[in-house]
């Protein structure tokens, strides 16, 4: 059997590269190395407007060119860090040496010395990660997941009276709205994501042992934690001053369990969801051209909804190990996060495939009023519930006698199907006032919602 061609061995980057790819700007090997570019020639820039080690501030011109090396980062750079790598064995030190040969086209040579001066590996790393993970989710992962929280507050809002049977344990329970229960997950989804929002994206750059040692060898009267602060926080970060080697991940173990956290929600929407169209529910809007089954022309399956549950396990499994490793590093120094942090990425996509196909999904759905009316008609006994509590009441305002009305409505209605005459004839016997036994007269299972619809406007 012949080699295939070079495939992607991942489906991110092959059968669902479309709808991730706004991540690989970021999240790849080539975005990671591109904010090293922008680190090393941030911190070039910042030792020379210090006018450090006799040097001084560069023309506007020449920051414009070295700032091009990581705006203008593309193909060429990334054949050239491939190449250089292969021999430097060294990621970091491959892009220093990027740096340095695009210092001399420039003719800024006299200046090649302070490329990753002081710094290690980490320092341009950590920064370089918190650049990558803070744009990422702020400009691809965190709006996916808005346009999945405002779809799912359109149908609060657009079902928000539309009276269902709710099941609890999987049995006939009080009803409650469509909208409302659309409205519950849109309410947690916000939260989660309004603390992803207030998340810190931290980076140190204080040496080797985080020490700042050399630093001071080679200038001891500057204030190097001041410069190293105003060089992070410049960047858009927040600054760790105290770590080892590494920053310390602290901000990307929480990242990764909201992130999880956020999946978590998700997948309850999934099944939710898909359980209600098993239901009846919801129908599925048909996509012209599109198959549901091989050999049952009829169906039309709730694959938006079983991709994204299997998406959400997988992600949710890799936040988990992403948050569970890199909180946990030897002493000063271990190697296990290198390679752990190159699955963010993967992490973040196949949650934002999730994204994608909740979003696609909840667009494809018509809700089947006329089916929840038939369900809700069927199951008159939930309303044991309003009964028991009004004759309680009735019974504390010295209206009625009965000893026992949680026992009598159970005798009634538990493991049977009480229809609305057989309820009503119950009811007109009950030893309760007038205006009691009306208000239980003329309520209905689909009637019996309480404050659902109003409950929706607290998403906003």
């Amino acid at each position: 059997m012949t080699s295939l061609p070079p495939q992607p061995l991942s489906p991110l980057d092959g059968r669902y590269r479309a709808a991730v790819s706004g991540l690989s700007d970021y999240l790849s090997e080539a975005g990671l190395n591109r904010a090293r570019v922008e680190v090393e020639v941030e911190w070039l820039i910042t030792l020379t407007d210090r006018s450090l080690f006799g040097t001084s501030p560069l023309r506007e011109d020449d920051k414009d060119a070295l700032r091009a090396l990581y705006r203008d980062f593309g193909a060429d750079e990334i054949a050239w860090l491939g190449e250089k790598e292969a021999v430097t064995r060294h990621d970091v030190k491959a892009v220093e040496y990027l740096v340095r040969d695009r210092l001399s086209t420039l003719g800024l040579d006299a200046i090649a010395e302070l490329t990753h001066f002081a710094c290690t590996s980490e320092d341009i790393n950590s920064t370089a990660y918190a650049l990558t993970v803070k744009r990422a989710v702020e400009s691809v992962w965190l709006p996916a997941l808005r346009e999945v929280i405002a779809k799912l507050k359109t149908l609060a809002a657009e079902h928000r009276d539309a009276a269902m049977l709710s099941r609890t344990h999987g049995q006939p329970a009080t009803p409650s709205t469509m909208g409302k229960e659309l409205a519950v997950f849109a309410w947690r989804l916000e939260r989660v994501a309004a603390q992803i929002d207030a998340g810190e994206y931290l980076a140190k750059f204080s040496g080797a042992t985080g020490t700042w040692s050399a630093h001071l060898a080679a200038e001891p009267d500057t204030d190097w934690v001041e410069v190293s602060r105003s060089f992070i926080e410049g960047l858009g970060l927040g600054f760790n001053v105290l770590t080892t080697q590494i920053e310390s991940h602290d901000w990307q173990v929480e990242l990764y369990d909201r992130a999880r956290h956020v999946g978590g929600v998700l997948h309850n929407l999934a099944t939710d969801v898909w359980t209600y169209i098993s239901l009846g529910f919801f129908s599925q809007i048909p996509v012209a051209g599109a198959t549901g089954s091989s050999t049952m022309p009829h169906k039309i399956n709730p694959i938006r909804f079983e991709n994204a549950e299997a998406n959400l396990e997988i992600s949710g499994g890799l936040f988990s190990t992403l948050a569970s490793t890199l909180v946990t590093s030897r002493m000063q120094r271990d190697l296990t996060d290198s390679t752990t942090q190159r699955n963010i990425g993967v992490a973040f996509g196949h949650s934002l495939l999730a994204l994608d196909n909740l979003r696609r999904g909840l667009g494809e759905i018509s809700l089947a009023q006329p089916v929840l009316d038939a369900d809700l008609d069927a199951n008159w006994e939930v309303l044991a519930e309003a009964i028991q509590t009004v004759v309680r009441a009735e019974i504390t305002a010295g209206r009625s006698e009965i000893s026992d009305p949680y026992a009598l409505l159970k005798d009634l209605t538990r493991g049977r199907r009480v229809g609305g005459p057989e309820l009503a004839e119950f009811v007109r016997g009950l030893d309760i006032g007038d205006a009691a036994k009306e208000r239980l007269l003329a309520l209905t299972p689909a009637g019996y919602t309480g404050l659902a619809s109003a409950l929706v406007d607290t998403i906003d």
